[in-house]
């Protein structure tokens, strides 16, 4: 499967308000930061598992912007974007068990740790997750 890799960007740059968000509101609302984490953690993991074109921010993208911009010059395979979600979905999972636990610095940090990674996506093209995957399979590989 293919996608868009403007998709992912717009995707990104969607999950870095609202990463960010969830930090703003962090210092006096943890619960709140918490449960708009969950949230994200959801849109993580449809992502993840349901497939990038299934996920609320490929929906919108897909419904909104793409039809404006033409078609992509190029295509990218879905999985390194695919296991950058789960990833995220990872970093999320923790952020919100740490709010829920009242670990605030947990919470913020794996927020944070998120939150870089999707900024580098959104504003540079630079997908961490997706580099991460490349490198795990460059790594399989050679195992064999």
């Amino acid at each position: 499967m293919q996608v868009d890799p403007r998709g992912q960007r717009f995707g990104a740059a969607i999950t870095t308000v609202v990463l960010a968000l969830v930090l703003l509101i962090s210092g006096y609302r943890p619960l709140v930061a918490g449960v708009l984490l969950a949230a994200q953690a959801l849109v993580f993991a449809t992502g993840a598992f349901a497939g990038l074109r299934n996920a609320p921010y490929g929906l919108l993208y897909g419904w909104l912007v793409r039809p404006r911009l033409g078609p992509p010059k190029e295509m990218e395979p879905e999985a390194p974007p695919r296991f950058a979600q789960g990833v995220g979905l990872v970093f999320a999972l923790v952020g919100v068990v740490g709010y829920a636990a009242g670990l605030f610095w947990l919470g913020v940090g794996a927020t944070a740790a998120a939150l870089v990674a999707a900024f580098l996506n959104a504003a540079f093209g630079f997908c961490l997750g997706c580099e991460m995957y490349l490198l795990i399979r460059r790594f399989a590989v050679s195992l064999r």
